[in-house]
């Protein structure tokens, strides 16, 4: 299962907000249960995010995230910087087939956010 979260921030809490997903990003990653955890951010409008989320156990992979340390701190340290309530749609995984390509590369699973490509850009 796949799973795209909307989020707009409030102006001015752009780079706190990255680093608090940041970290559960990271963290995420390594739980079993998850094949990506990708944060995204608009080009045109730095105040708009995209998490991206691919659970290889489904429903009961994204209820088990939402119960650990790392979930529940971000939640409530990113709260006052969103615009608006997030939004989120479910999606099946259409392609890869697979899991084990969605999967996250080992260099970014232990954390380094541009372990591969030199900061990603």
């Amino acid at each position: 299962m796949g799973i795209l979260v909307f989020i707009t921030c409030v102006p001015g809490t752009e780079e706190a907000f990255k680093e608090a997903s940041l970290n559960n990003a990271k963290n995420s990653v390594q739980e079993a249960g998850i094949a990506r955890f990708d944060c995204i951010q608009s080009i045109t409008d730095p105040t708009k995010f995209v998490l991206v989320e691919v659970y290889k156990t489904g429903a009961d992979g994204q209820a088990k995230h939402r119960e650990t340390a790392h979930y529940l701190k971000w939640r409530d340290t990113v709260a006052d910087m969103m615009a608006e309530p997030r939004t989120a749609v479910k999606y099946n995984t259409i392609f890869p087939e697979s899991f084990k390509g969605w999967d996250v590369p080992q260099e970014l699973s232990s954390g380094g956010a541009g372990a591969l490509w030199g900061g990603g850009r």
